[in-house]
């Protein structure tokens, strides 16, 4: 009999921690703020000063809005986003409208039509 109560502490003390767990989790996940990069002015050759002042965290979304016609984003690596080069293997993206959720670290995106990331379209945002 005392196993079978002392088991039945256990089944309850569990399905609290899982509760506490759920719980946790959706506190996180509602805690994700998602920013649109250059405020109104949406994703431009202005928008390199943007993530200023800003803090992000891992999970956020950035929401990039764009003329697809002459803009893009690509997310990149850091050697791309300091030479203006997509590297193989990078996320490019072309809707006008693009959610992008942001990974612990530092987060690089440039527009790779020609010339665009060299006069300042592209941002660097570090997300804790």
């Amino acid at each position: 009999m005392a196993m079978g109560s002392g088991s039945a502490s256990q089944v309850v003390a569990f399905g609290l921690l899982v509760m506490l767990c759920f719980v946790m989790h959706g506190e996180l996940a509602e805690s994700a703020t998602t920013y649109t990069v250059g405020d109104s002015g949406g994703w431009t050759f202005s928008s390199g000063g943007w993530p200023s002042g800003k803090r992000f965290k891992a999970g956020d979304v950035l929401m990039f809005k764009y003329n697809p016609s002459v803009h893009n984003v690509v997310a990149v690596n850091a050697a791309g986003y300091k030479s203006c080069k997509v590297p193989r293997g990078s996320k490019t993206y072309t809707s006008g409208s693009d959610s992008i959720t942001l990974a612990r670290g530092t987060n690089y995106f440039i527009c790779s039509f020609a010339g665009h990331c060299q006069s300042g379209m592209k941002i660097a945002v570090t997300a804790a």
